[in-house]
C-alpha cells in the first residue's frame, strides 16, 4: 500500500527490519581476555538494558516472566563484564523455539562507552554458536531508524534479508 496516501496522513510511521541467519559455518567466537562472560540476575539485565537506551526499557519482572516461557533457555542469556568488575557492559538475550527450530535474538546491547570494541559482535556470534546445534535458523528484528544502526551489526555477523515492515500509529 502507498504509505504516502491521504489515509496515511496523521499517522507516525516506524520502520522495522527483519533478518535471518541460516547457521552455516558458525565458528566459536573469541573474547578478549580482559572481558568475562558471567551469569547475572534478571534485575541486572534490566538495569543494563536501561543504561543502553534512551527510549527503551524492560522491567526486572518482565525479564523474570521471560524465564517462564517455553522458549526460555538459560544458556541463551549472556552478560559480559570487564574481568574483576560487576557491571555488565554488553549483553544478549535470545529465545529458542524447539518446535520450529527457530532462535530469536531479543535484547542485544552494549553500553555506549564500550561500543566499537567488538563486544556486540561477540555477543551475537556467541548466541549463534550456542544455537547452532539446536536451531535451523535465527531471526532478529529492530528499528530501521535506530541511531546505533543495529542492522549493520547483524549483517556483519552473517544475517541477511531485506524485509521492512511499517508500524503506523495515530
Amino acid at each position: 500500500e502507498d504509505l504516502q496516501s491521504d489515509e496515511a496522513q496523521g499517522y507516525s510511521n516506524e520502520r522495522f527490519f527483519k533478518l535471518i541467519h541460516r547457521l552455516k559455518n558458525i565458528e566459536k567466537p573469541m573474547l578478549d581476555n580482559k572481558y568475562c562472560v558471567v551469569f547475572c540476575k534478571a534485575s541486572e539485565y534490566a538495569k543494563h538494558i536501561a543504561a543502553c537506551y534512551d527510549d527503551v526499557g524492560i522491567s526486572s519482572d518482565e525479564l523474570m516472566d521471560y524465564q517462564t516461557h517455553a522458549v526460555y533457555d538459560r544458556d541463551l542469556w549472556i552478560a559480559v563484564t570487564e574481568c574483576g568488575r560487576n557491571e555488565i557492559i554488553a549483553s544478549g538475550i535470545a529465545e529458542l523455539d524447539t518446535d520450529i527450530k527457530e532462535g530469536v535474538l531479543e535484547w542485544i546491547q552494549v553500553l555506549p562507552e564500550y561500543r566499537g570494541k567488538g563486544l556486540g559482535k561477540f555477543v551475537v556470534r556467541e548466541l549463534l554458536w550456542r544455537m547452532k546445534d539446536k536451531a535451523e535458523f535465527v531471526t532478529v528484528s529492530g528499528k530501521v531508524d535506530n541511531p546505533t544502526n543495529p542492522k549493520e551489526l547483524y549483517l556483519a555477523c552473517g544475517f541477511s534479508g531485506e524485509e521492512i515492515w511499517h508500524v503506523m500509529r495515530k
